[in-house]
């Protein structure tokens, strides 16, 4: 790890340094360093820590004679530290988990609101990536056919979350084979994940001899549809573009605009967001760590949500890499556990 091998004055000038950058933006001089009174030494000695510092790849010094900036290796220093220190809190607890309740019963409104609140709380893009509906475990089902080959699913978890989605399908059923069908899973497999019915169908269909073999065979063909649908491109719910834009005014507005685009777009940040998600934390990703490279001057800040022992999506905030991490890792921590306590509680 970075940490490892910096003794114990090297770190505390890295941490002083990496702290004033992120609020001026500008680079750190010694002086500046030495004004904190994070070490009793010279502001001499303080120079040639600085100078070992940025041999070492913690620090860069974008002019000569100027002080240094921290590198992304020097971020995720303090951004470690910061992780694996005592816990960060945020002062917005009771305010979000107000906020998030009076949003429960409608998944895809709550998901929305806490993007909001994402956003406007950390003056960077709230994301969210809404759940996949054929992986979570339903209590009531609902197929309702609003068109030709155009069937809507109403879904409702044990927490009386509702989730709807549109599924195309050429399986051709009618109104009434949609409410058999409904009937027959909500008293047959409550509790299960449409993908789970599916497989289950699948295997009982090659047994089956009996007169619901063509109807089985139909539902089977409907859910493998709506299955298939569901592994397309992730939904991402992005607000606070506004926030970014008006905020880091010294941004490259080239590369801001690359990345807006790339949101639009939004496979490349789902794909990204599904792979590195981490069951257990909030996780920080700086810079070339995305591997994206419409992202490659930002920071992104994430982590789970879901219902009981369920993940169910991801959610975080992406902005600058020059943000107060203090601040952020604890704000996208606080709005995913309110998210999911809404989420389990909702009744």
């Amino acid at each position: 790890m970075p940490s490892q091998g910096l003794r114990t004055k090297d770190r505390a000038v890295l941490t002083a340094i990496v702290e004033n950058y992120l609020k001026v933006g500008k680079p750190i001089s010694s002086g500046m360093v030495a004004q904190k009174k994070v070490l009793d030494d010279s502001p001499a000695t303080i120079r040639n820590i600085m100078a070992r510092l940025e041999e070492e790849g913690f620090l860069a010094q974008p002019h000569t004679s100027s002080g240094r900036v921290p590198t992304d290796k020097g971020l995720r220093f303090y951004v470690n530290s910061l992780l694996q220190g005592a816990p960060l809190t945020s002062h917005q607890v009771d305010f979000l988990a107000q906020d998030l309740a009076v949003r429960k019963g409608d998944l895809n409104a709550l998901l929305r609101q806490a993007s909001r609140l994402l956003a406007e709380h950390s003056d960077s893009l709230g994301f969210v990536i809404s759940p996949r509906i054929s992986k979570i475990h339903f209590h009531h089902l609902r197929f309702i056919k609003i068109a030709a080959g155009k069937v809507m699913i109403i879904l409702v978890t044990g927490g009386n979350l509702v989730l709807t989605e549109i599924v195309t399908t050429e399986t051709g059923l009618d109104q009434a084979e949609l409410d058999h069908a409904s009937q027959y899973l909500n008293q047959n497999f409550r509790g299960k994940t449409l993908r789970g019915v599916r497989d289950v169908l699948l295997r009982d269909l090659t047994k089956s001899k009996s007169k619901f073999e063509q109807a089985f065979a139909r539902l089977m063909h409907f859910l493998g549809d709506s299955i298939l649908q569901d592994e397309g491109e992730d939904p991402l719910i992005v607000q606070g573009a506004s926030q970014l834009i008006g905020k880091f005014e010294t941004f490259d507005l080239e590369k801001l605009r690359s990345l807006f685009q790339n949101i639009e777009a939004k496979a490349n940040l789902a794909k990204l967001l599904a792979e590195v998600i981490a069951l257990d934390r909030v996780k920080v990703l700086i810079g070339a760590e995305t591997n994206v490279p419409a992202i490659a001057d930002c920071a992104l800040i994430l982590s789970h949500y879901g219902e009981r022992d369920q993940v169910l999506g991801s959610l975080g905030i992406i902005g600058p890499k020059r943000i107060p991490y203090g601040k952020i890792i604890p704000l996208v921590d606080d709005v995913a556990k309110k998210l999911t306590q809404t989420i389990s509680h909702s009744s």
